[in-house]
């Protein structure tokens, strides 16, 4: 059987805040581990059945690239909740949310830019 490895390494300043977070992958393409500005880990957790999650994120991640990093990850979610059930309406739901995520994100930036 094979086995496969997925690294991260937090550095935190003096309020335990991430200062820097990078990541490494022992199937990544490439070598040595490359900095990240944010993650987002979910872990199902079979004796309480609910969702362990870590979200961390450097002070240099803008707003805006927060806002697309979410708007990318429930567009991933709505795949693999289509590839892992085959629930069609479920995917479609998530995927009509992202669209309109992402048209309030650029009504958002077309206002800021005026």
């Amino acid at each position: 059987m094979k086995s496969s490895e997925i690294k991260f390494t937090v550095n935190l300043d003096d309020k335990n805040l991430p200062k820097s977070i990078q990541w490494d992958a022992s199937d990544k393409e490439g070598d040595g581990a490359e900095a990240t500005k944010s993650i987002s880990l979910n872990v199902w957790d079979n004796l309480n059945h609910s969702t362990l999650r870590i979200d961390l994120w450097t002070e240099d991640m803008s707003v805006a690239e927060m806002k697309r990093f979410y708007i990318d990850i429930l567009g991933g979610m709505a795949q693999t909740i289509l590839n892992s059930t085959g629930d069609e309406y479920m995917s479609e739901e998530m995927k009509e949310l992202c669209d309109r995520l992402v048209k309030h994100v650029n009504e958002e930036n077309k206002k800021a830019s005026q």
